[in-house]
Protein backbone atom coordinates (compact mmCIF):
# COMPACT_ATOMS: atom_id res chain seq x y z
CA UNK A 1 0.00 0.00 0.00
CA UNK A 2 1.33 3.43 -0.94
CA UNK A 3 1.17 5.74 2.05
CA UNK A 4 1.06 9.53 1.82
CA UNK A 5 4.37 11.11 2.70
CA UNK A 6 5.18 11.60 6.39
CA UNK A 7 4.92 15.33 5.76
CA UNK A 8 1.40 14.99 4.37
CA UNK A 9 0.33 12.82 7.29
CA UNK A 10 1.61 15.34 9.82
CA UNK A 11 0.02 18.22 7.92
CA UNK A 12 -3.41 16.88 7.07
CA UNK A 13 -4.38 13.61 8.76
CA UNK A 14 -6.09 15.11 11.81
CA UNK A 15 -6.96 18.66 10.76
CA UNK A 16 -7.92 20.72 7.74
CA UNK A 17 -6.74 24.02 9.28
CA UNK A 18 -3.33 24.08 7.59
CA UNK A 19 -4.82 23.58 4.15
CA UNK A 20 -7.31 26.38 4.79
CA UNK A 21 -4.43 28.76 5.65
CA UNK A 22 -2.76 28.02 2.32
CA UNK A 23 -5.92 28.26 0.25
CA UNK A 24 -6.54 31.73 1.74
CA UNK A 25 -3.59 33.15 -0.21
CA UNK A 26 -5.37 32.32 -3.49
CA UNK A 27 -7.71 35.26 -2.90
CA UNK A 28 -4.78 37.65 -3.50
CA UNK A 29 -4.10 36.51 -7.05
CA UNK A 30 -3.28 39.25 -9.57
CA UNK A 31 -5.13 37.31 -12.26
CA UNK A 32 -8.69 38.70 -12.46
CA UNK A 33 -9.81 35.17 -13.23
CA UNK A 34 -9.62 32.97 -10.16
CA UNK A 35 -7.80 29.64 -10.13
CA UNK A 36 -11.09 27.80 -9.81
CA UNK A 37 -12.77 29.67 -12.66
CA UNK A 38 -9.75 29.10 -14.90
CA UNK A 39 -9.64 25.45 -13.89
CA UNK A 40 -13.35 24.83 -14.43
CA UNK A 41 -13.03 25.74 -18.12
CA UNK A 42 -10.35 23.07 -18.52
CA UNK A 43 -11.72 20.25 -16.39
CA UNK A 44 -14.83 19.38 -18.39
CA UNK A 45 -16.68 18.03 -15.35
CA UNK A 46 -19.23 15.54 -16.68
CA UNK A 47 -19.99 11.85 -16.42
CA UNK A 48 -18.48 9.64 -13.75
CA UNK A 49 -15.84 11.81 -12.04
CA UNK A 50 -13.26 10.90 -9.40
CA UNK A 51 -11.27 13.47 -7.44
CA UNK A 52 -8.29 12.06 -5.57
CA UNK A 53 -7.00 14.03 -2.60
CA UNK A 54 -10.09 16.24 -2.38
CA UNK A 55 -9.00 17.94 0.84
CA UNK A 56 -11.71 20.27 2.16
CA UNK A 57 -13.61 20.09 -1.13
CA UNK A 58 -12.92 23.74 -1.91
CA UNK A 59 -12.90 22.94 -5.64
CA UNK A 60 -16.59 22.06 -5.54
CA UNK A 61 -17.56 25.35 -3.92
CA UNK A 62 -16.54 26.99 -7.20
CA UNK A 63 -16.90 24.38 -9.97
CA UNK A 64 -20.27 23.25 -11.31
CA UNK A 65 -20.74 19.51 -10.83
CA UNK A 66 -24.39 19.27 -11.91
CA UNK A 67 -23.51 17.19 -14.99
CA UNK A 68 -21.42 14.70 -13.04
CA UNK A 69 -21.63 11.88 -10.55
CA UNK A 70 -18.82 12.66 -8.10
CA UNK A 71 -16.63 10.39 -6.05
CA UNK A 72 -14.45 12.40 -3.64
CA UNK A 73 -11.55 10.74 -1.84
CA UNK A 74 -8.88 11.62 0.69
CA UNK A 75 -6.54 9.66 2.97
CA UNK A 76 -7.40 11.95 5.91
CA UNK A 77 -10.45 11.26 8.06
CA UNK A 78 -10.59 14.97 8.97
CA UNK A 79 -10.77 15.91 5.29
CA UNK A 80 -13.44 13.29 4.60
CA UNK A 81 -15.55 14.72 7.42
CA UNK A 82 -15.31 18.11 5.72
CA UNK A 83 -16.26 16.59 2.38
CA UNK A 84 -19.35 14.92 3.83
CA UNK A 85 -20.49 18.33 5.03
CA UNK A 86 -20.63 19.75 1.51
CA UNK A 87 -23.99 20.32 -0.16
CA UNK A 88 -23.32 17.82 -2.94
CA UNK A 89 -26.14 15.27 -3.01
CA UNK A 90 -24.67 13.57 -6.10
CA UNK A 91 -21.30 12.97 -4.40
CA UNK A 92 -19.93 9.92 -2.61
CA UNK A 93 -17.04 10.32 -0.15
CA UNK A 94 -14.49 7.56 0.36
CA UNK A 95 -11.43 7.53 2.62
CA UNK A 96 -8.62 5.72 0.78
CA UNK A 97 -5.03 5.85 -0.41
CA UNK A 98 -4.27 7.47 -3.74
CA UNK A 99 -2.35 4.50 -5.15
CA UNK A 100 -4.71 1.75 -3.99
CA UNK A 101 -8.05 3.11 -5.14
CA UNK A 102 -10.96 0.81 -4.16
CA UNK A 103 -12.67 1.10 -7.54
CA UNK A 104 -12.95 -1.27 -10.52
CA UNK A 105 -10.94 -0.96 -13.70
CA UNK A 106 -12.19 1.41 -16.42
CA UNK A 107 -14.80 2.94 -14.12
CA UNK A 108 -14.39 6.73 -14.45
CA UNK A 109 -14.61 9.25 -17.28
CA UNK A 110 -12.45 11.86 -15.53
CA UNK A 111 -9.88 11.75 -12.72
CA UNK A 112 -8.88 15.01 -11.02
CA UNK A 113 -5.74 15.40 -8.88
CA UNK A 114 -5.64 19.03 -7.79
CA UNK A 115 -2.32 19.89 -6.11
CA UNK A 116 -1.96 16.58 -4.32
CA UNK A 117 0.56 14.37 -6.14
CA UNK A 118 3.57 16.02 -4.48
CA UNK A 119 2.30 14.80 -1.10
CA UNK A 120 2.97 11.17 -2.10
CA UNK A 121 6.21 9.29 -1.55
CA UNK A 122 5.72 7.49 -4.86
CA UNK A 123 3.45 9.51 -7.17
CA UNK A 124 4.07 7.17 -10.11
CA UNK A 125 2.18 4.39 -8.31
CA UNK A 126 -0.77 6.75 -7.97
CA UNK A 127 -0.62 7.74 -11.65
CA UNK A 128 -0.63 4.06 -12.58
CA UNK A 129 -3.77 3.50 -10.51
CA UNK A 130 -5.41 6.62 -11.94
CA UNK A 131 -4.93 5.10 -15.38
CA UNK A 132 -6.34 1.78 -14.18
CA UNK A 133 -9.64 3.25 -12.98
CA UNK A 134 -10.11 5.42 -16.09
CA UNK A 135 -12.00 4.03 -19.04
CA UNK A 136 -10.13 3.95 -22.40
CA UNK A 137 -10.10 7.53 -23.67
CA UNK A 138 -10.86 8.83 -20.18
CA UNK A 139 -9.22 12.07 -19.07
CA UNK A 140 -6.79 13.02 -16.32
CA UNK A 141 -6.45 16.58 -15.03
CA UNK A 142 -3.61 17.05 -12.55
CA UNK A 143 -2.29 20.35 -11.20
CA UNK A 144 1.23 20.77 -9.84
CA UNK A 145 3.64 23.52 -8.89
CA UNK A 146 7.03 24.31 -10.40
CA UNK A 147 10.14 24.34 -8.27
CA UNK A 148 10.20 28.14 -8.29
CA UNK A 149 6.63 28.41 -6.97
CA UNK A 150 6.29 30.86 -4.03
CA UNK A 151 10.07 31.44 -3.87
CA UNK A 152 9.56 34.63 -1.87
CA UNK A 153 7.66 32.76 0.85
CA UNK A 154 10.28 30.02 0.94
CA UNK A 155 13.04 32.61 1.32
CA UNK A 156 11.13 34.47 4.04
CA UNK A 157 10.50 31.29 6.01
CA UNK A 158 14.13 30.22 5.79
CA UNK A 159 15.32 33.67 6.93
CA UNK A 160 13.34 33.49 10.18
CA UNK A 161 14.03 29.83 10.95
CA UNK A 162 10.74 28.56 9.52
CA UNK A 163 11.76 26.59 6.41
CA UNK A 164 9.16 24.75 4.38
CA UNK A 165 9.59 20.97 4.24
CA UNK A 166 7.23 20.54 1.30
CA UNK A 167 9.43 21.35 -1.70
CA UNK A 168 12.30 19.24 -0.44
CA UNK A 169 9.97 16.29 0.12
CA UNK A 170 8.21 16.54 -3.25
CA UNK A 171 8.75 13.50 -5.51
CA UNK A 172 7.08 15.21 -8.45
CA UNK A 173 7.00 18.82 -9.73
CA UNK A 174 5.79 20.53 -12.87
CA UNK A 175 9.27 19.99 -14.31
CA UNK A 176 9.36 16.21 -13.76
CA UNK A 177 5.68 15.42 -14.35
CA UNK A 178 5.70 15.06 -18.17
CA UNK A 179 8.01 12.04 -18.13
CA UNK A 180 6.04 10.32 -15.36
CA UNK A 181 2.68 11.01 -16.97
CA UNK A 182 3.84 9.78 -20.37
CA UNK A 183 4.48 6.31 -18.90
CA UNK A 184 0.76 5.80 -18.32
CA UNK A 185 -1.11 8.34 -20.47
CA UNK A 186 -1.27 9.71 -24.01
CA UNK A 187 -1.55 13.29 -25.26
CA UNK A 188 0.12 14.88 -22.24
CA UNK A 189 -0.11 18.67 -22.34
CA UNK A 190 0.57 21.42 -19.82
CA UNK A 191 -0.72 24.96 -19.30
CA UNK A 192 0.50 27.49 -16.78
CA UNK A 193 -1.97 29.58 -14.78
CA UNK A 194 -1.02 33.26 -15.25
CA UNK A 195 -0.49 35.78 -12.48
CA UNK A 196 1.13 36.12 -9.05
CA UNK A 197 -0.02 36.66 -5.48
CA UNK A 198 -0.09 40.30 -4.39
CA UNK A 199 -0.69 40.37 -0.62
CA UNK A 200 -1.23 43.83 0.96
CA UNK A 201 -1.25 42.79 4.64
CA UNK A 202 0.97 40.52 6.79
CA UNK A 203 -1.65 38.15 8.18
CA UNK A 204 -2.07 35.77 5.19
CA UNK A 205 1.70 35.50 4.79
CA UNK A 206 2.17 34.75 8.50
CA UNK A 207 -0.60 32.16 8.30
CA UNK A 208 1.08 30.47 5.37
CA UNK A 209 4.39 30.26 7.26
CA UNK A 210 2.60 28.94 10.34
CA UNK A 211 1.06 26.11 8.29
CA UNK A 212 4.44 24.55 7.57
CA UNK A 213 4.95 22.86 10.93
CA UNK A 214 3.18 21.18 13.82
CA UNK A 215 4.98 23.60 16.12
CA UNK A 216 3.57 27.13 16.35
CA UNK A 217 5.80 29.98 15.30
CA UNK A 218 7.79 31.39 18.19
CA UNK A 219 7.19 34.97 19.26
CA UNK A 220 10.59 35.92 17.84
CA UNK A 221 9.94 34.18 14.51
CA UNK A 222 6.59 35.86 14.07
CA UNK A 223 7.99 39.27 15.02
CA UNK A 224 10.92 38.91 12.61
CA UNK A 225 8.68 37.72 9.79
CA UNK A 226 6.15 40.48 10.37
CA UNK A 227 8.90 43.11 10.31
CA UNK A 228 10.22 41.82 6.98
CA UNK A 229 6.74 41.61 5.47
CA UNK A 230 5.80 45.11 6.61
CA UNK A 231 9.09 46.47 5.30
CA UNK A 232 8.36 44.98 1.87
CA UNK A 233 4.78 46.26 1.87
CA UNK A 234 5.92 49.75 2.92
CA UNK A 235 8.48 49.84 0.14
CA UNK A 236 6.55 48.16 -2.69
CA UNK A 237 2.90 48.51 -1.70
CA UNK A 238 2.40 44.76 -1.24
CA UNK A 239 4.22 41.51 -0.63
CA UNK A 240 4.48 40.03 -4.14
CA UNK A 241 4.79 36.24 -4.36
CA UNK A 242 5.50 34.70 -7.75
CA UNK A 243 3.64 31.54 -8.53
CA UNK A 244 4.13 28.65 -10.92
CA UNK A 245 0.92 26.64 -11.01
CA UNK A 246 0.51 24.22 -13.92
CA UNK A 247 -2.39 22.09 -15.12
CA UNK A 248 -1.54 18.84 -16.90
CA UNK A 249 -4.06 17.17 -19.19
CA UNK A 250 -3.77 13.60 -20.48
CA UNK A 251 -5.88 10.72 -21.76
CA UNK A 252 -5.99 7.01 -20.98
CA UNK A 253 -4.80 4.93 -23.96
Amino acid sequence: MEEPSKQAISQYSDTSDRLALRVAVLSYDTNPETWYSWLEKRLGVAGNVLEVGSGTGELWRHVDSSRATLTLTDFSSAMCDKLRGLDLPQATVQQCDAATLPFPDAHFDLVIANHMLYHLDNPELALKDFARVLRPGGRLRASLNGRDHIEELLALGASVGRPSPILGAARITAETAPDLLSKHFNHVTMERFPGDFDVPVPRPILGYLASWSDEPMSTAQEADARALIEQRISKEGSFRVRKNMVLFSATKP
